[in-house]
C-alpha cells in the first residue's frame, strides 16, 4: 500500500538520496505557523510533509 492515497503512516519510509528533507529553521516557523492556524500547540507529521513539499515544488518550479 504505498499508493499517493495511503496515508503518510501506513506509507515506507523513504528511502535513497532523496527521499527525507530536514527542515529548515523557517520551514520549522512555517509548521508552527500552520499548526497553529488550525488550534494545535505544535506541528504533527502532516504539517511537516506539507512545508517540505511546498520547499519541493518551489524547487522544481525554479529548475
Amino acid at each position: 500500500m504505498t499508493s499517493r492515497t495511503a496515508k503518510p503512516w501506513d506509507r515506507k519510509n523513504p528511502a535513497g538520496p532523496g527521499g527525507h528533507i530536514k527542515l529548515t529553521p523557517e520551514q520549522v516557523e512555517q509548521a508552527k505557523a500552520r499548526a497553529e492556524a488550525a488550534g494545535r500547540a505544535y506541528p504533527n507529521l502532516v504539517d511537516n510533509m506539507f512545508v517540505a513539499s511546498q520547499s519541493r515544488k518551489r524547487g522544481a518550479k525554479s529548475k
